[in-house]
């Protein structure tokens, strides 16, 4: 998908973050580290962590932002994890996001990543963007075919809004609902993006 795409997903959740008023955001699923760099650019951010499960992609987010193993930045780290599984030490994060990563999780995971995220860690704010199904024909896709290899899902904007609702119901949460990218009148926009708040 488009790099103008990705930068919009970026500036919007970094808007979204700014305007909360959190302190610590939490990053899962940080990939190389691109949402984290933007992060450390703003003084409000005083506690931010990345997690991932893929060791290469820690190493290239450890790269780009420079961190040292001897000389740990006290205000950035990254650091091997998953939200599967309950971890007490991603407990107290004003805010978390979690940027194009739902869909790579086993559809029969996601009670696990509810558990672990919403009622385990649950953080004041959380931030969940994903693919919109129903636009990847206007990027010239086929039925049926992915935006990407590991994805194990991509929802509609009905889907993801049922899915949710549930989650934020269940999990003490309101939830409001935002389209990123170029709006189409019938299929939504290409990303969707998710706010739960306590």
């Amino acid at each position: 998908m488009s790099t103008l795409l990705h930068i919009e997903r970026l500036d919007a959740v970094v808007r979204a973050l700014l305007s909360s008023g959190a302190t610590s955001v939490l990053d899962l699923g940080c990939g190389p580290g691109e949402l984290l760099l933007r992060l450390r650019e703003h003084p409000q951010f005083v506690r931010l962590l990345g997690i991932d499960i893929d060791q290469r992609a820690l190493a290239d987010a450890r790269s780009a932002l420079g961190l040292d193993w001897l000389h740990p930045e006290p205000r950035l780290s990254v650091r091997l994890g998953s939200f599967e599984e309950v971890d007490a030490g991603l407990k107290g994060f004003d805010a978390a996001v979690m940027l194009e990563t739902i869909e790579h999780i086993d559809p029969g995971h996601l009670p696990r990543v509810e558990r672990a995220v919403f009622a385990g860690m649950h953080p004041r704010l959380l931030l969940v963007t994903t693919p919109n199904q129903e636009y990847n024909v206007l990027h010239g896709m086929a039925a049926g075919c992915k935006r990407h290899p590991g994805h194990r899902f991509e929802w509609t904007r009905a889907q993801f809004q049922d899915w949710a609702n549930g989650v934020a119901q269940r999990q003490g949460y309101s939830v409001s609902f935002s389209d990123l990218g170029p709006h189409d009148p019938v299929r939504g926009s290409s990303t969707q993006m998710a706010s739960f708040e306590t």
